[in-house]
């Protein structure tokens, strides 16, 4: 994606005269290559530094139409990379327009920069009317329960020292956005050529907690004494080999593992070590036997212990359970995203990849284990003949079928899968193969994150694909203009049931529960009468589109003809009509 061409070229650096400028010399030096943004007035000084002393490069501007797609595109970016982006917000107005996509990044752990403006908050230098409308004296307090770390500097200085902690702070385990706001009159003041600017060199990374000698030794011991252990393996490293260490590690101790699907891939899902099908937030029916039948867990940065060991032990006996996790330096008292406490007999504060990196390298001092019944045979969890259904005759795993045929020898990088997507369909072999879910379960996100993950993977070979449901798809859909006018490759499939169909379910659970009529489950839920067309949309922002594909036998040479214009560098958005019964979560 080449940066977009300046009406006037910059041939040379103009003199650093500006506060912006200041920040923007800094702002060239953190490897953050993208800044995100609506355009707004309350950073205009920064904008004209970012344009017209750094001429559009390192960071190069990425446009979007909503605050809530630039926090998704760059929690996206994230997913690939591990590495942060910055994200442009415009006052208290675009701010709050982000707020859903914020909390979505920090539950996720997404690494990112957010650089609110205001002011001035010299009430002398406002403008009249709209700089009093976009000014507030805590604009963070808007996002602060769900932020790492915010900052409103006084000075062009301070702003500098600002934008170099929450850089450091944003990638230093356990990783979540950073918000700096901006006063406008510390972007528009004028600044000497003595002012020195930060060299990041200087100012490393911390390094991430690693559990000692003595825990290590321990929890081998442990993992060797066991007749049944089992690692679930959560949130971890996306690099390529941080996965083989993960491989390496369950195959050298002749461990099971398990995953979970709101998380990114962990671990080869065909793997004989990988018995169960992942879970979705939920075990998987084979996922429950599997934690049933271990006598010990290793729970590596899992997202929900609590809710694991309750669905398959209830009030029950439960196995030996050691915990590892890194997120105290996020916990606070407004979002719960920490879930129930959990009763271990050993818990490790380190990250899941330092651990097993600390495990690994021990391994080989104990002897092997001869463990004849682990893995263990489960049961099949999909049946084994189609199911009958009313309606629609496209079922969730033939759209998985048709997408895996389509791609054919392409990898592919499931950027996000929805909720009816069956475990016996998430089949990943490499770290890039499945980006998890959103985090916060804030509906809208998807279509972002998508041009997020396209945008860190443009050159790369692979061909991010996004299965977005309808609903997601319809309250997003306008991020991927983005992606049109950066001529991303991207392939988004919409599985379009005309519903939100999740909370059919929830109203079918009430109704039961109550002893009302469940067939009234759907009033306020359908997206019918008339239907959206989904294509239109598409092709209104400027992306190719086909649909709906109504018939079976049509949609794999849909998706072929897809495949092969997202390879060929464009944005597609297919519409494929699916029945949302059929083959449920295994």
């Amino acid at each position: 994606m080449k940066p977009e061409a300046l009406n006037v070229p910059i041939t040379e650096r103009p003199p650093l005269e500006w506060g912006s400028d200041a920040i923007a010399e800094l702002l060239s030096r953190l490897d953050l290559p993208y800044i995100a943004m609506v355009p707004g007035s309350s950073y205009r000084g920064l904008h004209d530094s970012l344009v017209n002393y750094l001429g559009n490069t390192g960071p190069q501007m990425i446009v979007c139409l909503h605050e809530e797609h630039s926090v998704a595109i760059a929690q996206g970016y994230a997913k690939v990379t591990g590495r942060p982006m910055l994200v442009g917000l415009h006052s208290n107005v675009g701010l709050m327009h982000a707020a859903m996509a914020i909390y979505n990044a920090y539950c996720d752990r997404a690494p990112m920069v957010l650089i609110g403006a205001t002011g001035p908050l010299d009430a002398a230098k406002r403008r009249p009317w709209i700089d009093w409308v976009h000014t507030s004296a805590d604009q963070a307090a808007i996002v602060r329960h769900y932020v790492k770390w915010d900052d409103q500097p006084g000075s062009v200085e301070a702003a500098l020292e600002s934008l170099m902690r929450g850089n450091l702070l944003t990638r230093t385990e356990p990783s979540a956005p950073v918000y700096i706001c901006l006063d406008s009159e510390i972007q528009e003041c004028e600044v000497g050529a003595a002012l020195e600017i930060p060299q990041p060199e200087r100012y490393p990374v911390a390094t991430d907690p690693a559990p000692d000698s003595g825990t290590v030794d321990e929890i081998l011991a442990m993992l060797a004494s066991a007749e049944r252990p089992l690692i679930l393996l959560g949130r971890s490293g996306r690099t390529e080999e941080e996965w083989n260490r993960r491989v390496a590690l369950v195959e050298a101790l002749g461990v099971c593992c398990l995953t979970d699907m709101r998380m990114p891939a962990a671990f080869p899902t065909e793997h004989p070590s990988h018995p169960a099908k992942p879970g979705a937030g939920r075990l998987s029916k084979s996922g429950v036997e599997l934690v049933r039948q271990s006598d010990l867990i290793l729970s590596l940065n899992w997202t929900e212990l609590s809710g694991t060991l309750a669905a398959a032990f209830g009030d029950g006996p439960r196995p030996t359970v050691v915990t590892c996790k890194n997120l105290g330096a996020l916990l606070n008292g407004w979002t719960k995203d920490h879930f129930a406490l959990v009763s271990s007999d050993l818990e490790v504060t380190a990250g899941a990849d330092q651990m097993v990196s600390a495990l690994l390298a021990r391994v080989g001092e104990i002897p092997p284990v001869e463990r004849p019944d682990w893995p263990p045979v489960l049961a099949a969890t999909r049946p084994s003949s189609r199911p009958e259904v009313e309606g629609d005759p496209i079922l969730m795993s033939d759209l998985a079928s048709a997408i895996r045929e389509a791609a054919g020898s392409r990898k592919i990088t499931y950027t996000t899968l929805p909720l009816g997507w069956s475990a016996e369909d998430a089949l990943f072999a490499e770290p890039l193969d499945y980006l998890g879910r959103d985090g916060g379960g804030g509906v809208g996100s998807g279509p972002g994150i998508a041009v997020g993950a396209a945008l860190a993977l443009d050159g790369t070979g692979r061909v991010p694909v996004a299965v977005l449901g309808d609903g997601d798809y319809l309250m997003g859909s306008s991020a991927l203009w983005t992606a049109a006018h950066y001529r991303l490759p991207l392939l988004v499939i919409v599985a379009n049931n005309r519903s939100y169909f999740n909370d059919e379910g929830h109203q079918q659970q009430v109704a039961q529960r109550r002893s009302r009529p469940v067939e009234n489950r759907s009033v306020g839920q359908h997206l019918r009468d008339p239907d959206p067309d989904l294509a239109t949309i598409a092709r209104g922002h400027g992306l190719s589109a086909y649909g709906p594909v109504l018939d079976p036998s049509e949609l794999q040479p849909v998706l072929s003809k897809a495949f092969d214009e997202v390879r060929a560098g464009g944005t597609v958005v297919v519409d494929v009509r699916v029945n949302p019964y059929g083959y449920g979560r295994a």
